[in-house]
């Protein structure tokens, strides 16, 4: 294929990413690569997340035009897709994860700890929301949407006090000198597969599916995203849920294993089930399945069923 189309949601975030999946591609296998922006439904609102639908409305549009053959190839922020499969697409490659944390973007540099209480906070995430009202600094956690700039702006225009995003997105947008603190795991566990991108191919071509894996794929970064989705899929949740997971290669008696953590919490932050669990890489989805049953037999399911304010 002397030409590949890469298929992008439109925003600075998302162009940027596909941007440096395209540059890998070309430098690997040679092609020409061309950006082709989709308008995903969820680009279209400004409404919670909640309400329209969740991790689908930024994927649903992108692997349309996979599938109709508008594009060749997709690139998604990996916590952003569906936990139940499509058999439509191919997940080809997972790259080498950026770091999963979130991260503080507070007003005078200030840290969470050192927020008064009472500073208004805003995330778009029911899972960030509810870890930080399970700290008990006492801050007004407020709704927010938008893009990274949008965001950003409400902190230095003096709307909000302070911000919580992706760190890996800042990153991307060489936005880092203005994090005022990356979030420990012990405080907030992130989004399962923050960091990570998910580049997928139609399934009608595998060929090209399997060039894309051995010029991107990252065995180490795929054994610990699959641990932190099956883990969300066998809770029967999705990003509408406050749930963090991060899964983290350590080195065992026995070798390599994987070491995965998780949270549910209660929107509210008045109760939580922390737990964890180990295993080898090659039984990533297995570890995850098994967490989730812990987590389940703990009260998981009931917590995720409360609404969200």
């Amino acid at each position: 294929m002397t030409l590949l189309r890469i298929g992008t949601r439109a925003s600075m975030l998302a162009r940027t990413q596909s941007a440096l999946v395209a540059s890998r591609l070309h430098a690997t296998l040679g092609s020409g690569v061309e950006l082709v922006d989709v308008i995903s439904d969820g680009d279209k609102t400004t409404a919670p997340l909640a309400q329209i639908g969740g991790q689908g409305v930024f994927v649903g549009a992108v692997r349309q035009a996979l599938v109709d053959g508008a594009v060749d190839v997709v690139v998604h922020s990996l916590k952003d897709l569906p936990t139940l499969p499509d058999d439509r697409v191919l997940l080809a490659a997972v790259p080498e994860r950026d770091d999963p944390r979130d991260a503080l973007v507070a007003r005078d540099g200030l840290t969470l700890g050192q927020l008064p209480a009472g500073s208004t906070v805003g995330t778009g995430s029911p899972r960030r929301a509810a870890q930080l009202n399970a700290l008990g600094l006492g801050l007004s956690v407020v709704d927010l949407r938008g893009n990274v700039d949008t965001r950003v702006a409400k902190v230095s225009s003096g709307q909000l006090d302070a911000v919580v995003l992706a760190l890996a997105g800042l990153a991307r947008l060489q936005r880092q000198a203005e994090v005022t603190e990356v979030l420990d795991p012990l405080q907030m566990l992130p989004a399962p597969g923050q960091g990570a991108l998910a580049v997928e191919v139609a399934a009608r071509h595998p060929a090209l599916a399997a060039d894309v894996a051995a010029a991107l794929d990252y065995a180490p970064s795929r054994a610990a995203v699959t641990a932190e989705r099956s883990l969300l899929r066998s809770l029967g949740a999705g990003c509408t849920a406050p749930v963090g997971a991060l899964a983290e290669h350590a080195e065992g008696d026995d070798g390599p294993e994987i070491w995965l953590r998780a949270v549910v919490a209660a929107p509210d932050g008045s109760w939580s089930i922390r737990l964890s669990a180990t295993g080898p890489p090659d039984a990533a989805a297995d570890i995850g399945c098994r967490l989730a049953q812990e987590m389940l037999a703990e009260g998981a399911a009931e917590l995720m069923s409360e609404p969200v304010a």
